[in-house]
């Protein structure tokens, strides 16, 4: 019994299951009344959420339920008829409010899905912006490798230095195995390795250039990624088992080397390439990124670039290097050419010194001769000597003009004449000659010819006189006509002579002269031939004329130096031929050009033929000229005293003494300073004596250092009997004789 009594009685099941019911009643109730204290404080912190009043509906169906499952607790005993209607009223009012929250949700449902969509869309976008940014920051960081890799390259313009640089910057950037160069061979044929990474002497061996991959690479312009296997990617041998990285190509454009050539590299006619291969590591997972293939690319033409600039520096260089060796090679011949000029010059002048000397003693003592009694066989030998003394003094005037013609030393001495008496006196020269030959000679001088004009008197002179004497010497009989007159200006331009171009002006004009003759003619097609040096006509040598070939050649010169232009016409042999030349002369009244002093010409009949008792002095340092120019004046009458040195010059020399010779290109003697103190002595023109120049070397220098220092004349040896004659004449008259050059 007692036992019994412990043991409590079991809950019967129906009120178990209404104390678990009202527990759970009273635990939901209280989570509902939780729930909305939770809504409050979201709504309250919560600035920016759209649907509020949602969340107040929501809470308020949360609290009446609540409410529902509290009263719902008194219900489980017995309660009374308000409890009933409360809890009634507390259910209709949750009924409402859930009727009215579900039908709200159906309305708000769509819309948090298309903000759910939006912020879907805005995330898939801030991926993207994300990838974009990304890509943005590799490309930074691509350029910057370029930009680095780029000054790094460009920073020297030697090729050798240009491909190595590239090779390490784009190993050390990208973290490559190796690097490599493939470039082409000489033949074009082959590629062979130039430059890697590692090997600081590539070993240099070469793969045929139309392989496969090769082509495949060469073939695009981007990178391309090969087989580590290929021929141009074994650039190291991998021992045991390990795994070659991945290995891309791409080709380095080559300059177009057409319009030059470099040293060691092959012309390359067609656009050529060379290969860069480039390795990841070994045994690595890493692959070949879009951005790094990009900074291959870029790398690869900005490689190209600076190779172009060095190719062209390189042959820049040469170029300049070749003009400076061709430039001194230029100097070098230029000083040497001067050296011999200036050889030839004085050569020159030393042997027309030296032969004007020995000349001046035939063509004298020859002339003395020849006034003395001689039977007719004697009188013809003396008068072949001194013809053939005057032909080899022509000669030797010939050469040196021709001489300073070509190296261009020498210019016209200009100055006023009378151009009329040039003609006459050229006209009286010839007519003796001609009268032997029994030719008429015929001077025509138009009537607007002025008979002053501005010019090279003795030039102009040589030209008319070398004209009309091949006329006389190459005619055995009829006749020879000079024309002169002024070209008008529709007879200038000549088609024979493209380079000449007259211009006509109010302080010039063009003489025309025209020389025809009817002698033995020439053939048309060696006229051209007339006017190159030491050169003469097959028909001309045959009728033994005796000329060097230089007359017409100097002429030519002479012409061109006035501005002017000479020619030769012939229909044929037998046929007669006509010279014609234009040159430029000044009006006196019209230039401003300084007008040298000159003498007229005495005429042949105003020579004084002797002149007894005029003392004369006369130095020279060679015997021989010395006593022949002695003889000449004593021929002449004249009271002659000779010295040789300065010291007995100076001791001699008095008032009575009325004219001196002296040679101003002695050897150890200053002619020029000894004229100098004859002035300081003699102070008093009448009583100072006249100074004349004899000399065998004469040029403008002499003639204007002559005239420097005051003396009176200048006479070039060699000096015949009729010409000392003719300059006693002048000298005593004016008391000035400067001789033309």
């Amino acid at each position: 019994m007692l036992a019994c009594n412990c043991i409590e009685p079991q809950w019967p099941a129906d009120e178990l299951l209404m104390k678990y019911q009202y527990i759970s009643d009273f635990f939901i109730a209280l989570a509902y009344f939780s729930i909305p204290l939770e809504l409050i404080y979201f709504v309250k912190k919560s600035a920016v959420f759209p649907y509020r009043w949602v969340l107040v509906q929501f809470g308020a169906f949360i609290v009446l339920c609540g409410a529902t499952h509290l009263i719902n607790l008194w219900t489980f005993n017995m309660h009374s008829r308000t409890v009933a209607i409360v809890m009634t009223t507390a259910k209709v009012l949750t009924a409402v409010v859930s009727c009215a929250t579900a039908l709200m949700l159906v309305h708000i449902i769509p819309d948090l899905l298309s903000v759910k969509t939006r912020e879907l869309f805005l995330k898939n976008k801030a991926a993207e912006l994300d990838r974009e940014m990304g890509l943005i920051r590799t490309q930074e960081e691509t350029g910057r490798h370029v930009r680095m890799l780029t000054h790094e390259i460009r920073s020297t313009l030697d090729r050798h230095t240009i491909l190595k640089t590239t090779l390490v910057e784009l190993g050390r950037t990208l973290a490559l195995e190796e690097c490599a160069l493939w470039m082409p061979t000489r033949t074009g044929l082959e590629l062979q390795l130039s430059y890697t990474l590692h090997q600081q002497n590539p070993v240099g061996y070469t793969v045929p250039i139309h392989l496969p991959v090769v082509n495949q690479v060469f073939s695009s312009n981007c990178a391309v990624k090969i087989s580590p296997n290929s021929p141009v990617a074994r650039l190291r041998q991998l021992a045991g088992k390990h795994i070659p990285g991945e290995v891309v190509a791409v080709r380095v454009p080559l300059l177009h080397l057409s319009n030059f050539q470099i040293n060691d590299w092959p012309e390359l006619s067609t656009k050529r390439y060379a290969l860069m291969v480039l390795m990841l590591p070994s045994d690595s997972a890493r692959q070949w990124h879009v951005h790094e293939l990009e900074l291959v690319e870029v790398v690869a033409d900005q490689v190209a670039v600076a190779l172009s600039h060095a190719a062209i520096l390189e042959e820049s260089m040469r170029a300049r290097d070749l003009l400076m060796e061709q430039n001194i090679a230029l100097d070098l011949a230029s000083r040497e050419a001067e050296t011999a000029i200036r050889a030839r010059n004085d050569f020159l002048a030393v042997m027309n010194h030296e032969m004007r000397t020995p000349m001046h003693a035939i063509i004298a003592l020859s002339s003395l001769l020849q006034e003395t009694d001689l039977t007719p066989e004697q009188r013809l030998m003396v008068e072949t000597i001194l013809k053939s003394s005057n032909l080899l003094a022509t000669l030797i005037n010939d050469v040196l003009d021709l001489s300073r013609l070509e190296d261009g030393s020498l210019q016209l001495d200009i100055a006023t004449f009378n151009l009329h008496s040039i003609f006459r006196e050229v006209h009286d020269l010839i007519k003796p000659v001609a009268s032997v030959r029994k030719l008429s000679v015929a001077l025509n001088i138009a009537a607007d010819l002025p008979v002053c004009a501005i010019g090279d008197e003795k030039r102009l002179m040589q030209i008319i006189l070398n004209v009309v004497g091949n006329a006389v010497k190459f005619s055995k009989e009829g006749s020879i006509s000079i024309t002169a007159y002024v070209a008008k200006s529709e007879s200038l331009r000549d088609f024979r002579a493209p380079d000449f171009f007259p211009v006509q002006s109010d302080n010039h004009f063009y003489l025309r002269v025209q020389v025809k003759d009817s002698g033995s003619g020439i053939n048309p097609q060696d006229i051209p031939n007339l006017f190159t040096k030491f050169t003469q006509t097959q028909t001309l040598a045959s009728q033994n004329s005796g000329g060097s070939g230089l007359g017409l050649a100097i002429c030519k010169r002479f012409v061109n130096l006035m501005e002017g232009h000479i020619w030769i016409e012939s229909e044929g042999l037998g046929k007669g031929c006509t010279a014609t030349f234009i040159v430029k002369l000044g009006f006196p009244e019209r230039s401003n050009e300084s007008k040298q002093p000159f003498a007229p010409k005495l005429q042949a009949n105003h020579v004084q033929t002797n002149f007894p008792g005029l003392k004369v002095l006369v130095m020279d340092d060679n015997g021989v000229s010395r006593s022949v120019t002695k003889g000449l004046l004593v021929h002449l009458g004249c009271d002659v005293t000779t010295v040789s040195s300065i010291d007995e010059f100076l001791h001699v020399i008095s008032q009575e003494h009325k004219v001196v010779f002296m040679d101003v290109c002695m050897p150890g003697i200053d002619g020029y300073e000894l004229a100098v103190r004859i002035h300081e002595r003699f102070t008093k023109r009448h009583e100072r004596p006249v100074l004349v120049a004899l000399t065998g070397s004469i040029d403008k220098m002499t003639k204007e250092n002559c005239m420097r220092v005051g003396m009176d004349g200048v006479i070039l040896k060699p000096v015949s009997v009729d010409k000392m004659r003719s300059v006693l004449s002048e000298l005593l008259e004016h008391r000035v004789l400067f001789e033309a050059m």
